[in-house]
């Protein structure tokens, strides 16, 4: 399963308090987002790219690096989440999560399922991933921000660190599944529900970035002495837990074939559900981002920036669009594009491959370039036009 939606939600704040250093991290996260989304449509599915007995490393680092989406995403909605309250009360930032995590999970059981991922109506298979634990985690926000902030953080902290004690559990109860452990929680004949985005750890990560926005009142310089030590602080507990290879995460590493693959296994962390060390290996570096580009935004990443003011608005057009390109070259190859409109197992989301279907790592690089290059006039134009209106209906895109 890919960082399917490796999904999306911007600052909740406005104009007058954006930070462009947030919004210059998440533009690249929604970017490199692409590239997964656009692997799951064209590239090979009949293999794990991130198992070292069978993947190559460019494939693995194609995959690899792409897990840094969804855990920076949450993260910077919670810190989002928290500059809100410059210009909302906490009443009214309590209900603003409330309503736009409703309407997150209502977009994921209905627009981007079915005008996005599987371009049909016919609901055999229905995945509940990045959007569904988003809309969750704002909805549990909701009611954390009328408790302190530092309440908030150590509950965020306390979720991530200890979360995979839980992992012994095993159940398939449907509750249990939604909370911790991806499983089917709804199996009849020709329609299943899986879920993949399970609540407990993303809830927290969520909860974690909400203290995290604290630091946004600071002066620059004390806010990237800060970053620092936190960013390598976390990235080195990574590897000395990675390392003892004993808790933080349910695959442990193992010698292979090679000192490279050797290497590979220790970086295959567990993502669904998010694991400690899965979620040390992606935010302890994404902080660093964070201090790198604290005090400016190099030229060469200005368009990120301009993405990262748009994140939902990027990412419900970016699927159609891979979907739709799928579409294209399946016609032009084969005459016929009904398995682009076919879905009916969880080994068949979210197309049904054609006979010789899949393309090589350049193809999948191409085309990930020419969704963004197609993307990015469109994200400019609806960020100028955030800037210029008010209207309340824009912050929920």
């Amino acid at each position: 399963m890919s960082a399917v939606a490796e999904p999306v939600v911007e600052s909740m704040a406005t104009t007058r308090v954006r930070i462009e250093a947030i919004d210059v991290v998440r533009g690249v996260i929604m970017i490199l987002m692409a590239l997964d989304h656009v692997r799951d449509f064209f590239g090979n599915s009949g293999f794990n790219p991130t198992d070292p007995a069978t993947t190559t490393v460019p494939l693995f680092f194609t995959r690899w690096i792409t897990h840094f989406c969804a855990p920076v995403f949450f993260l910077l909605t919670g810190t989002g989440a928290y500059l809100s309250l410059r210009k909302k009360t906490q009443r009214e930032l309590s209900g603003f999560l409330f309503t736009r995590g409703l309407w997150l999970i209502f977009l994921e059981l209905t627009v981007t399922r079915c005008l996005g991922w599987q371009f049909n109506f016919d609901y055999h298979v229905t995945m509940l991933i990045v959007l569904w634990a988003l809309g969750w985690a704002m909805i549990v926000l909701s009611v954390l921000v009328y408790l302190p902030a530092w309440v908030v953080t150590t509950f965020g902290v306390v979720m991530i660190a200890t979360h995979n004690l839980l992992d012994p559990i095993d159940s398939s109860n449907p509750l249990w599944s939604i909370l911790h452990s991806p499983n089917v929680i709804v199996k009849h004949p020709g329609h299943i529900v899986l879920v993949i985005y399970v609540l407990i750890p993303w809830i927290g990560v969520t909860a974690a970035g909400y203290g995290l926005g604290q630091i946004y009142s600071w002066p620059s310089a004390r806010r990237k002495a800060f970053l620092l030590p936190l960013g390598a602080g976390l990235s080195a507990a990574f590897l000395v837990l990675r390392g003892i290879n004993v808790y933080g995460d349910p695959q442990r590493w193992s010698t292979q074939k090679s000192v490279v693959f050797t290497a590979l296994s220790f970086l295959n962390t567990t993502k669904y559900p998010p694991s400690l060390l899965y979620l040390l290996m992606t935010l302890g570096p994404a902080l660093l981002f964070l201090w790198a580009v604290d005090a400016r935004t190099p030229p060469w990443l200005r368009p990120a920036l301009t993405v990262g003011k748009v994140p939902m608005f990027y990412y419900l057009l970016h699927i159609p669009l891979i979907h739709l390109l799928a579409v294209a070259v399946c016609y032009a190859r084969y005459g016929q594009v009904h398995w682009m409109f076919e879905s009916p197992s969880f080994r068949q989301f979210p197309i049904t491959p054609p006979p010789g279907w899949g393309y090589s790592l350049p193809i999948v690089y191409l085309v990930w370039a020419v969704v963004v290059l197609t993307l990015y006039p469109l994200c400019r134009w609806f960020a100028d036009l955030k800037r210029r209106r008010n209207d309340a209906w824009l912050s929920y895109f």
